[in-house]
Formats: C-alpha cells, structure tokens, sequence
C-alpha cells in the first residue's frame, strides 16, 4: 500500500500546525497528492487567520484521511449531521488520521470502540469524556491501532506522521524526510513530555 493521496478534512478554526506539520511531512514522498476537503467545499479559516480552499466531498473516494484539531472541534462534536458525514469517509478509508483534538471528532462516532487512542494532554478531559469506550492512553505521543492514527497535540502529529511514512516505506525515507525538515523526530511513541498535564 502506498500514500498516493492524502485528504485533510478541514473545518473553521483548526489548528494550523495540526495540518501543516504532517502537510511538510506526507508533501515530501514522491507522488504523494495532498486535498483539502470538507462537507461544503468552502474555504475554512484556522484559528490563526490562515485560510485554505477545500474540495467539496459527499460521497466518500479517499483512502488516507486526516482530521486535525482545534477548537473548531468543539461545536462540530454536537452536529449530528457532521458527525454522520465523517463517519462515512472514515468507514471507507484504509487509514485515519487524527492530530490533536481530532480524535474528539472520531470518538463521537462507534469506530475507535474497543481501540487505543490519544488526544492533546490539554484537552484530554473533555475529549475523553465524549466515548468511554474507547482505550484512552493518557501517556502517549501518538498511537496506532487498526487503521487508526491518533497523535497528542499539535506539534505530535509530526512525530506521527513521520511514523506513518515509516510504516509505508521504512527507516530510511522518514529520516531523510526528518532531515531535511531539520526537525528532531520523537520516535517513541511512549515518550509523551506533556503527559504531567493530566497526571
């Protein structure tokens, strides 16, 4: 299996750097196409100003998903009819994944049931409270469980998506990605340096 594409769902007032991490990490691999979508196919505005154009998807064709968070998860998590258009891109798709509070939004449907996840440490809470079926894991930088991703805050989905390209196409592509990003790559999904937030 390989990332040809990825689809970032967008909403108002996500997180940037929940998307644009793992945009500079998964915009690296060759071939790899990135869209931005949403319900409507609007432009959506992150909570800091930054505004991207989405495609419109109803009928769900994307294989590899990501969710961000932000607080624009927080009213989304009441709206029954978003939450029932997630839950069919989610269902359809081999790979999800969520960075940060986007996990709320994955929780309010049955799919992680029974599965391991994590969310931001800061929000952990709230997002916990949503689904007490799922197996939270309160020290953790990302998990991976099924076809799910779930990462802890914001700058974790780096960490993740690294991870991912090495699930993809081994060690080697996703250090020189990590390299070139001169980024310093977690790799120890345990090692979660904000977990003293909630513990």
């Amino acid at each position: 299996m390989t990332l040809d594409s990825i689809a970032i769902i967008l909403f108002n007032e996500f997180e940037t750097l929940d998307v644009m991490g793992p945009v500079e990490v998964f915009g690296r691999l060759d071939n790899c196409k990135i869209n931005f979508i949403s319900p409507s196919g609007l432009p959506m505005t992150s909570s800091q100003g930054v505004t991207l154009e989405t495609i419109r998807v109803d009928k769900p064709r994307y294989k590899h998903i990501l969710i961000p968070g932000g607080q624009g998860t927080r009213p989304l998590s009441q709206d029954d009819r978003y939450i029932q258009w997630l839950m069919k891109q989610f269902e359809f798709a081999d790979t999800v994944i969520s960075v940060c509070t986007g996990s709320a939004l994955i929780a309010k449907t049955p799919l992680l049931n029974g599965l391991r996840a994590t969310t931001n440490k800061l929000a952990y809470d709230w997002v916990t409270s949503l689904n007490k079926k799922i197996l939270w894991q309160p020290s953790a930088r990302w998990v991976h469980d099924g076809k799910f991703y779930t990462s802890s805050g914001i700058s974790a989905g780096i960490d993740m998506s690294l991870q991912i390209v090495n699930d993809f196409y081994g060690l080697n592509i996703a250090t020189d990605i990590a390299i070139k990003m001169e980024y310093i790559w977690n790799q120890n999904p345990k090692h979660d340096p904000f977990e003293k937030v909630i513990i």
